[in-house]
């Protein structure tokens, strides 16, 4: 076992609820699927993962696994709506289990999609309203590397989580970059206290993706920036995060740095409130046949039967993002030419400067920046929003976190598009590849204020937009007989 995951097996409490066992939280529950692979097409069942890599993932799941996943399993449904089968074999349908791979949110039916949708929406508004007390022995921190200004507060939190005044022994983990960095000082710091040694110790990116379990809590330093950057690093299992406020806007940094050392205080030791905020899972889907032969049409492809044992495009990557995934024309002169795909049905073509796909929470970023709409970020669906399209009838539309969205090139277009994910990983799209787009299994646990409630939205975006700011409109003022009546005496001698 990889040191810091036996910390992951501490207990959960709820206010008013009996915690788990230990035993319990040490095995990892997955969903259990059945075998009604009707709506899947067979190019979606290739996997360009590493069986081997796969297999030691889901090793690590056994005993170590996102805690979401793991309340999924204390949670019952509501009268009339599906429930959630789980299993502590972590067993899959026997499609996968063939393969030997994780399981994707492209994957899945359309009936697993909804399932899976509708227990993380209920488990959101659960944890929106009860505190939970996490067993914290490791903490991962997440600063902007390049500001002088927050290398200095990243080390005061850093020394202050690893004083023997806490009574816990923390292992505190900061940028690998922090660790000749003259201004942090870690040589310094060690050297305050024997007892530093080896629990100061450093992260990297390939660590945050290989080993997420290692850490059970996490704290940003810096703006909405910089806790995307923390979702870019987990793309898998996310620890519950914390962000101070140190950016420019703040929709989603919502702890002042000054009462670090009460706010840190009460999430370890009374417990936290955590909003699950949704994640996109977008997969890279690459052609198979060659470009510009003329044969080709991508709509007939994704609607229609695949022949038997051939397949029309393969994975190429997949990602879970946070704010938006965005389809343009990226260095083309040219507009981008790009067809859209619900649930296997042709939705629309779009001649624009690119699509943006965006999640509730991205409605405020570059879903914003295209005309698309403001979105409250409990609500479960995704926003489609052309940018700077070539039409005077294309509308911003929302669609349901149910749906798997592609967004394929066509065969016929005159140039490659360009795919961006949390503004991150530019990658082209040539003619006749597509990505799919569809609600992830790993929200992104977001630590609120306790007492937080969903009217705190509207204050941010007032706060930081000036949303529906405007000078209010004067009165009438009436005027009184009485004064009349003066002024008429008055006229009249």
């Amino acid at each position: 076992m990889d040191e810091g995951s036996g910390s992951r097996s501490g207990k959960y409490h709820t206010d008013g609820e009996s915690s788990m066992s230990e035993s319990e939280y040490s095995h990892a529950l997955e969903v259990v699927f059945d075998e009604d692979n009707s709506r899947r097409r067979k190019s979606s069942l290739v996997s360009s993962e590493n069986p081997s890599l796969a297999q030691q993932a889901a090793k690590k799941r056994g005993t170590t696994s996102c805690f979401v996943h793991q309340l999924l399993g204390k949670t019952k449904p509501r009268k009339g709506q599906p429930a959630l089968a789980y299993n502590e074999d972590r067993s899959l349908d026997k499609a996968l289990e063939s393969q030997n791979q994780n399981v994707h949110s492209r994957l899945l039916t359309k009936t697993q999609l909804s399932e899976m949708a509708i227990g993380v929406r209920e488990l959101s508004k659960k944890l929106g309203s009860i505190r939970l007390k996490l067993k914290v022995k490791t903490v991962f921190l997440l600063t902007k590397a390049h500001d002088s200004d927050l290398i200095k507060l990243t080390r005061n939190i850093a020394e202050w989580l690893l004083s023997t005044e806490r009574g816990t022994e923390y292992s505190v983990y900061v940028e690998n970059t922090l660790e000749h960095n003259r201004m942090f000082d870690a040589q310094g710091l060690v050297a305050q206290d024997p007892s530093y040694q080896g629990r100061l110790k450093y992260w990297d990116n390939d660590l945050c993706r290989r080993h997420p379990h290692l850490f059970d809590f996490a704290v940003t330093l810096g703006g909405d920036g910089t806790l995307l950057y923390a979702s870019w690093l987990f793309q898998n299992i996310v620890p519950p995060v914390l962000s101070f406020a140190l950016g420019s806007l703040g929709f989603l940094t919502k702890f002042d740095y000054a009462d670090y050392r009460e706010t840190l205080s009460i999430a370890f030791n009374d417990g936290i409130t955590v909003s699950l905020r949704l994640r996109f899972e977008a997969t890279i889907m690459r052609t198979q046949t060659a470009h510009g032969d003329g044969k080709h049409d991508l709509v007939e492809e994704l609607i229609g039967d695949e022949a038997e044992n051939k397949l029309t495009h393969k994975p190429d990557g997949s990602y879970n993002i946070l704010n938006e995934i965005v389809v343009d024309r990226g260095p083309n002169p040219t507009m981008s030419s790009t067809e859209l795909f619900m649930d296997g049905k042709f939705m629309t073509s779009v001649q624009a400067d690119g699509v943006c796909v965006a999640t509730p929470t991205g409605s405020t970023a570059y879903n914003l920046a295209a005309g698309g709409s403001l979105c409250h970020p409990e609500n479960p669906v995704i926003l489609v929003t052309a940018i700077c399209a070539h039409t005077l009838s294309f509308r911003p539309v929302i669609l349901p976190d149910t749906i798997v969205l592609r967004v394929g090139v066509p065969y016929d277009a005159r140039t490659s598009s360009w795919a961006s994910f949390d503004g991150r990983e530019r990658v082209e799209l040539n003619p006749g590849d597509y990505v799919t787009i569809s609600a992830s299994r790993y929200p992104f646990a977001n630590v609120m204020p306790q007492g937080s409630s969903s009217e705190d939205w509207i204050g941010s975006i007032s706060r930081t937009l000036n949303w529906n700011s405007r000078q209010k409109q004067k009165s009438f003022k009436e005027w009184e007989q009485q004064s009349l009546d003066k002024d008429s005496l008055t006229l009249k001698k």
